[in-house]
This record gives C-alpha cells, sequence and structure tokens, in this order.
C-alpha cells in the first residue's frame, strides 16, 4: 500500500513554509487565471474507489483483503479524495468537507464575532502563549489566532455563497494548496477545540451534562484539564501526531458536525461505520469521511444526493453510535 506522495514529515512542512519566508507577500486572488495543478494540491481530485483500493491493495494478505471487502462495501455510493497526510489529515478531511459540503453556517458561527475569542481565552486561561504555529510570523498568538478565525469565517461564507457546485469546487481548490492560508484554516479549527474543551470542561466541574466523550477526553492522566490537553495533545496535532479517536469527537462538537467515518478495517464489525460524536446525529449536518487504519483519513464524495443512513444499508446491522473507548 502506498500513498507516499501525499505523506509528508514535520521537517518537510516547515521547509516548504520556511521557504517562503524569503519571498515578497503577494496579494493573490482567490480566482488566480491558472488552474491549480494536481501536484500542488493537499486534496486529490474525485476517483472511483474500487480502481484505488484495487491499485493501493494488491496481494491476497487477510489485511487486503478486508480493506478491499471495505471499499467495495461502499463503492458505488462514493467517490474518494485522497488527502494529504501530514498529520493535519484529520483537521485537513473535516475542512474540505466543511467548504465544500456546507448548506449554511452554523449558528454560532452567524452569530459570533469570533475573532475576539483567542483574546478571552488568554485572559481567562493564559494557554495560548503555548501555541505553535507551523510557519512563522510576525504577530503575537492571540493576533494570529485571530487572523485565522476570521479567515475562517470568510471562506466558509464564500463558499456557502456559491451559486453553483462548479463555483464551490474552484474556491475549494484555491484553499487547499499547502498554503499559509491553510494552515491558517486549520490551526482555526485546532483553536475552535481548545475552546470547546474549556467550556465542556467547566460545564463537567459545575456538574452539568456533558456529552459522554468528555468523561474520556479528562481522564487521560495527559489531559486532566484544558491547559494540559493543549500542552500534551492539541499543540502537537499537524507537527508529531494527529487527532485521537476521543478527539474527533471534540472537533465534531466544537464545529457542530457529525463525522460519519467509515473505518475499513473494521469491516464485517459493529464498529465498520462510526460517528464523531455519536449525540447529534439527527440535528448536525453530516461530513462522511473515510479511514483505513484510525491514523489516516481521506474524503467520501456521494455519487448521488442520498440519506446516509437509510440508504447506505451495506451491511444493514453495520451502523453504529460510537463512543471511543480508552486505550
Amino acid at each position: 500500500h502506498s500513498d507516499v506522495d501525499l505523506y509528508r514529515g514535520e521537517e518537510e512542512i516547515q521547509k516548504e513554509l520556511q521557504d517562503k519566508l524569503f519571498l515578497p507577500e503577494l496579494e493573490v486572488s482567490f480566482f488566480p487565471s491558472a488552474a491549480v495543478g494536481e501536484a500542488q494540491r493537499s486534496v486529490s481530485a474525485a476517483e472511483d474507489l474500487q480502481t484505488y483500493s484495487e491499485r493501493e491493495w494488491k496481494g491476497n494478505t487477510t489485511k487486503s483483503l478486508l480493506i478491499r471487502k471495505g471499499y467495495e462495501a461502499i463503492a458505488s455510493e462514493f467517490n474518494l479524495r485522497r488527502v494529504r497526510g501530514d498529520n493535519y489529515c484529520a483537521l485537513r478531511a473535516t475542512l474540505f468537507q466543511v467548504l465544500s459540503q456546507s448548506k449554511q453556517l452554523p449558528a454560532w458561527l452567524h452569530d459570533s464575532d469570533i475573532s475576539k475569542w483567542p483574546k478571552e481565552i488568554q485572559s481567562d486561561q493564559d494557554s495560548i502563549k503555548e501555541w505553535q504555529f507551523p510557519f512563522e510570523t510576525s504577530k503575537s498568538k492571540v493576533q494570529h489566532l485571530e487572523q485565522c478565525l476570521e479567515l475562517l469565517k470568510k471562506r466558509w461564507q464564500e463558499t456557502v455563497q456559491c451559486k453553483s457546485l462548479e463555483e464551490r469546487e474552484r474556491m475549494c481548490l484555491q484553499v487547499f494548496r499547502g498554503h499559509d492560508e491553510e494552515y491558517e484554516l486549520l490551526e482555526a479549527l485546532k483553536f475552535l477545540m481548545l475552546r470547546t474543551a474549556i467550556h465542556l470542561h467547566s460545564d463537567m466541574e459545575k456538574g452539568s451534562d456533558v456529552p459522554e466523550f468528555c468523561w474520556l477526553l479528562f481522564a487521560r492522566d495527559s489531559s486532566k484539564c484544558p491547559k494540559t490537553f493543549l500542552t500534551n495533545h492539541l499543540r502537537h496535532v499537524g507537527f508529531s501526531g494527529g487527532l485521537e479517536q476521543v478527539e474527533m469527537c471534540l472537533l465534531g462538537y466544537s464545529l457542530q458536525q457529525t463525522m460519519r467515518v467509515v473505518r475499513l478495517y473494521k469491516c464485517d464489525t459493529e464498529e465498520f461505520i462510526t460517528y464523531y460524536p455519536n449525540d447529534h446525529k439527527k440535528d448536525w449536518p453530516p461530513l462522511c469521511l473515510l479511514t483505513e487504519d484510525d491514523r489516516h483519513y481521506n474524503v467520501l464524495i456521494p455519487k448521488k444526493s442520498f440519506k446516509f443512513d437509510e440508504d447506505f444499508v451495506h451491511p444493514p446491522d453495520r451502523r453504529k453510535s460510537y463512543t471511543p473507548r480508552m486505550a
């Protein structure tokens, strides 16, 4: 199995972004006249699942047969977009689905001046000083996070306002090029996760009802509170590690989106289809992702409009409202 062209390590990301520091800052149109080349994309063009499976999972090992069976189960309903695997992949796949699929802004984004949130958290928690960005910046960390959040709101608004699928496709391709803007949007998602973790932990301390995943998130010795969650986990996402399953729940909760993930290596088990988080399946928009190993995530694109739970019936008893287990 090989996806070498899409997998990059922390050093390669740093080098690419550092190289740009020596270039003059340019005003780049969001609709450039030249098409974005395939090699530049951090999310590939859509391709047939069955073809991809047969190309990447040759042989008759137990794992190859299982993964191919999983692909075959969904190949009639979905196409695949491969996502660059640089430890941001879960965030990147989620962001792509948000920008390419959202029909409207979530209430928290429509009604709030989110650019004020970093300063508020820094005043209350004094934790923003630990933030690390994958690029150099002359701004303070609070100011740069404000910029990241403003950019997220702007891009989300622009894609929702697109008049056609073709226009939205062009806009998404301009975002997912591996440039600074893309990483700013991914860091914005990480900030939203921190803010949500702070609010949920506060609710837990007050004895208020919280989603079940919160008890798992803060039961870990390495993340007993939001500050240690940031220090030991979140600040390393994109650099030396990706998101764990319980953190996928936090991401979905932060965005008010339900991630429906096809986990290919769980084919023939009740965890083949899982939900992050599992308590808003009816009222939050769905984002469809795919993973072969709970480490790298790709994007699933429906071939036609259908209701995932009603029409995706292979196998009929494989849908599970998933709560991640502690290791």
